[in-house]
């Protein structure tokens, strides 16, 4: 989604944000982000416009920080949202220094850490999860035999 203010694309600079080293110039929402916001986070604006436009007003805000410190596909709005996103450079893109922009593409929401307090130690909750799921699968074997 392309920042609505810009509108003249022949006299201006492409809209971008810094995010880190990244040049955001475009979000992408990938069906399983918008699936995970609905379920999540919110149930009301749930379109990829919407997520896109709330992204992009946490990007101006500054309210996006790395979940992480030297890891950068795990990010986090306002201390409490967790998100993971991966970034590409874009083919069409460019600064006025000729420098690629990216894509954000945001993979997935993870939810609120105010409401989901797993969230707050991301390895450990990982660890719990894919624990979970082998018990789960042991479980289920042991039914088939």
């Amino acid at each position: 989604m392309k920042d609505k203010m810009t509108r003249r694309w022949s006299t201006y600079e492409t809209f971008y944000v810094e995010l880190g080293d990244k040049k955001v110039a475009d979000i992408v929402i990938t069906n399983h982000a918008r699936s995970r916001w609905m379920d999540r986070v919110e149930s009301e604006k749930t379109g990829y416009e919407d997520i896109a436009e709330f992204l992009w007003e946490c990007l101006k805000q500054d309210r996006i920080e790395p979940y992480y410190r030297n890891e950068e596909d795990v990010y986090l709005i306002d201390d409490d949202l967790v998100f993971v996103a991966e970034f590409a450079t874009s083919e069409t893109d460019l600064d006025l220094l000729g420098n690629q922009l990216h894509k954000m593409i945001v993979v997935t929401f993870l939810g609120r850490m105010s409401e989901t307090i797993e969230l707050r130690d991301l390895k450990s909750y990982y660890s719990w999860l894919r624990h979970s799921r082998r018990m789960t699968l042991v479980k289920n074997s042991r039914k088939r035999k």
